[in-house]
């Protein structure tokens, strides 16, 4: 680690602890493209792309742009009580490109936290139910009631149980085969009382461990949801807007949600979020989620270029082939290494499965951190979700000569770490997950 690195990552002592996620010490200072840069100039092939929110890579030229012309004359900081043409603009680019019907509204919010939350709440309003239901190992936001149905943090102990949020098993068809008819018995259980006002649901289980349910999953879930007048959030923070190798990942499985919720991707490394659903749900109650900063000119500008910069450089197509031949590359490097289990998922959105071997599918947490920190010294970003699973979601730009380097990296991080290259001390200090 290079010593300016090491004075960064020390001065960072005195930011707030629960906000942070460390998996190694990464100190950076610039990026470009698929790259990131640390303190001191070593170069890194980043394989995160920040958990998915830079889908642009780093200092794209149309985010640049975009926050020059809205720093130029700024129409005020945001569209709590006034209108301006980005944030309007916006909102109707995010109509148009969502699937649905009737008359419907955009919320415009910071980050997928407080899209899911105020859809949640808004929900529970419209349809005067007073329970939700999400997914075990599900992740929607990390404060309120998005933060309470997320079972990855209710799990953690990191939020207490509410008694209204209720939630389910999501199918694991790499651990679990045979056990999508129990899913779905679940389901109807919790679904049985039709006091559940919506049911949140991820199209990928991404920090749950990058899960790929069965084909038809969605659809399953979308008629029971209608058949019992509950309202169906689909979270696409994470895995949608390109990145699954087609504009949303819910139409895999070839259904409308009644709510989808944006976020990360949207804003290519700007804070920015969006819902897109029914007027009778996002109309109601008045003022009940006020933002000041909420459809800023400068994050409205660059989602919007964000969006026609996907469209103009076909990234929606690349995602899907750069996927493809991103996974096949990665089955094809370990295929020799006991320890990977699985290499699964839809375009970029690829998770490795690590275990203690084929045989018995053990997940294997030591041996994901330390895989993780072995990739950050070879020049690598890669971080790991699920407690054994590593998450490779680089940016949408991605050449095949960096999805090549990928592939080189990670396996040679895999095999090194299972050969003992990192030891136990060095992992020590990051919690990670």
């Amino acid at each position: 680690m290079h010593e300016a690195a090491e004075r960064l990552y020390d001065r960072d002592r005195i930011i707030a602890g629960v906000e942070k996620l460390r998996f190694f010490p990464l100190a950076l200072e610039s990026g470009q493209g698929s790259w990131l840069v640390e303190a001191g100039g070593r170069r890194l092939l980043d394989m995160s792309a920040t958990w998915t929110a830079c889908c642009l890579g780093h200092g794209h030229p149309a985010v640049r742009e975009a926050l020059l012309r809205a720093a130029a004359a700024p129409p005020g900081a945001g569209a709590l009580s006034a209108v301006h043409e980005d944030a309007v603009a916006l909102a109707e680019e995010l109509l148009k490109l969502t699937p649905g019907s009737g008359d419907r509204r955009v919320y415009l919010g910071h980050a997928g936290t407080d899209a899911n939350d105020v859809a949640v709440r808004c929900a529970v309003h419209a349809t005067g139910r007073p329970k939700v239901l999400a997914f075990e190992h599900s992740y929607h936001g990390g404060i309120g009631v998005a933060m309470k149905a997320s079972g990855v943090h209710v799990e953690a102990g990191s939020v207490a149980p509410d008694e209204q949020v209720l939630f389910t098993p999501y199918p694991d068809p790499y651990r679990n085969r045979e056990g999508y008819t129990e899913v779905l018995t679940a389901l109807d259980e919790a679904l049985a009382g039709q006091d559940v006002a919506c049911l949140l649901v991820e199209p990928i289980l991404s920090d749950g461990g990058l899960v790929v349910p069965p084909d038809g999953f969605l659809a399953d879930v979308a008629a029971r949801c209608a058949a019992t007048g509950t309202l169906l959030i689909c979270d696409e923070v994470k895995v949608g807007l390109g990145r699954p190798g087609s504009w949303h990942a819910f139409t895999h499985d070839g259904i409308t949600p009644d709510i989808v919720t944006f976020g990360k991707s949207l804003g290519a490394g700007v804070p920015i979020s969006a819902a897109v659903g029914p007027a009778g749900v996002f109309d109601e109650p008045g003022a009940s989620a006020l933002l000041t900063q909420a459809g800023n000119p400068y994050s409205a500008a660059t989602a919007r270029a964000v969006l026609a910069t996907m469209t103009k450089e076909g990234l929606v197509e690349r995602a899907a082939a750069a996927g493809r031949r991103l996974r096949h590359g990665l089955r094809q490097a370990t295929a020799h290494l006991d320890v990977v289990g699985e290499v699964r998922g839809r375009g970029l959105a690829i998770g490795v499965d690590l275990v203690t071997d084929r045989a018995s599918r053990g997940k294997d947490p030591r041996l994901v951190a330390k895989t993780v920190y072995r990739v950050w010294e070879l020049g690598g970003v890669v971080f790991y979700v699920g407690g054994n699973v590593l998450e490779v979601t680089p940016p949408l730009v991605i050449t095949d000569e960096e999805v090549d380097r990928a592939v080189e990296l990670l396996a040679q991080g895999i095999e090194e770490a299972a050969a003992g290259k990192v030891s136990d001390a060095q992992v020590a200090p990051f919690a990670g997950w």
